[in-house]
């Protein structure tokens, strides 16, 4: 009987040569996983994420590491296990500058996680992660949830952006002048909106093109659901101190990727006519200095491989003035958080 394909035999039906290897990209949004932290996620080491770099034909010269929820501390009071994963990132930038060329710019920003419904608690856990590396920018805290998806995407309850311990905890972050990674779906954009007019001055970064969502409710009328997110996010545009990272579009719950993990994988092509209405509508709402491209791996190495995901972001803004997408490819991610290079 024939064994059933891994899924990186699965993605390695699709072989592409790297278009434009020249341009200079920083990856604004990857995890590590020194092993899969549940199914159906796989393990993504810190050589993986170096090899990803170096092999796949991409100038990828800088990443920005994100909340994994991992590598935490086993031991000591629970708010400042997460100072632990700040540890690890700064630990695997210096590897990376050890062994030099591209590698030398991993984990050159780090983005971490911290409980802000601890409310003004939360300004040790802060100070606490920024002494332990000078890479360190901020945190990302998980809000996605929907009524149409299981609560598997990082929140299990409703609201928490209004709750007031979360802006006391907030508020701690944006004094410190630290940035907000925001993980949400396209229906919580109202509560982002009411997060930013109590803070219209710090450092916000939208995660994930706002959180399209393609199934359940939203598959039912998908011009509409567009046209809702559409509007939100031109709202959230009006705040000039929000940024939007490009990409994690290759997740099952946008339906802008294969629609069953059965089924062949995608070419950049096919993958950039899925996904170009999203991702050009974002950069004209918001303009190129406020955007920038992620990866978004190991997650969505799920469905397509890294030299597919950037040769798919390089066909859709091809047409774009070469300032535009200097900014997007790296400009921008350059001015949000600041890698620690050379």
């Amino acid at each position: 009987m024939t064994q059933p394909m891994t899924r990186e035999e699965w993605r390695n039906q699709v072989q592409e040569d790297a278009l434009e290897p020249d341009l200079p990209i920083i990856d604004a949004h990857h995890h590590l996983w020194v092993s899969a932290p549940v199914e159906p996620w796989e393990a993504y080491p810190a050589d993986a994420m170096m090899d990803d770099m170096e092999q796949r034909g991409h100038n990828v010269f800088a990443t920005v590491y994100t909340d994994s929820h991992a590598n935490y501390y086993s031991e000591g009071p629970d708010a400042f296990k997460v100072v632990g994963e700040v540890e690890f990132a700064h630990a695997v930038g210096e590897q990376g500058r050890k062994r030099g060329g591209r590698a030398a710019g991993v984990c050159a920003a780090i983005v971490s996680s911290a409980d802000l419904l601890l409310g003004s608690a939360v300004g040790e856990v802060l100070d606490a992660q920024a002494a332990a590396s000078s890479r360190y920018r901020g945190i990302r805290y998980m809000t996605a949830i929907d009524q149409d998806l299981p609560p598997v995407y990082g929140a299990t309850e409703y609201g928490l952006m209004m709750r007031p311990e979360f802006r006391a905890g907030f508020a701690e972050l944006a004094k410190r002048g630290m940035s907000f990674d925001a993980w949400l779906f396209q229906s919580q954009l109202g509560e982002l909106i009411d997060l930013l007019k109590q803070f219209p001055e710090a450092t916000v970064v939208l995660d994930h093109v706002g959180g399209p969502i393609g199934l359940g409710r939203f598959a039912a009328d998908p011009t509409a659901a567009f046209a809702q997110w559409k509007a939100d996010m031109a709202v959230v545009a009006q705040f000039p101190n929000v940024a939007v990272k490009l990409g994690a579009l290759n997740m099952m719950q946008t339906g802008m990727c294969p629609a069953s993990e059965e089924a062949p994988p995608w070419y950049s092509q096919q993958v950039a006519d899925a996904q170009r209405k999203h991702v050009l509508t974002t950069i004209d709402l918001f303009g190129p200095n406020r955007c920038m491209f992620e990866s978004n791996f190991p997650v969505d190495m799920r469905m397509i491989s890294y030299t597919v995901v950037w040769n798919a972001f390089k066909r859709m803004t091809a047409d774009l003035y070469e300032a535009d997408r200097t900014a997007l490819f790296s400009g921008t991610a350059t001015r949000v958080y600041r890698p620690e290079l050379g």
